[in-house]
């Protein structure tokens, strides 16, 4: 979550995402992102995780109409 607060309003990609938190070395695959982005999403009282279709994950700002 805070890389994703670090970089708020740009846009993540899976790969990006799997270096800068399990590594270079990691040896597993990009079901682990989407797993973690789903607990996460879980966890938030609204959607501010948006899927951005072939490119990754984007944090943007809660909007009050929701």
């Amino acid at each position: 979550m805070s890389l994703l607060v670090q970089n708020k309003n740009k846009v993540l990609s899976h790969e990006g995402l799997l270096t800068k938190i399990w590594g270079y070395d990691f040896d597993g695959n990009e079901g682990i992102v989407h797993v973690n982005i789903k607990r996460l999403r879980d966890k938030l009282p609204v959607n501010i995780i948006k899927t951005i279709k072939g490119a990754g994950y984007c944090l943007e700002e809660a909007n009050d109409e929701e």
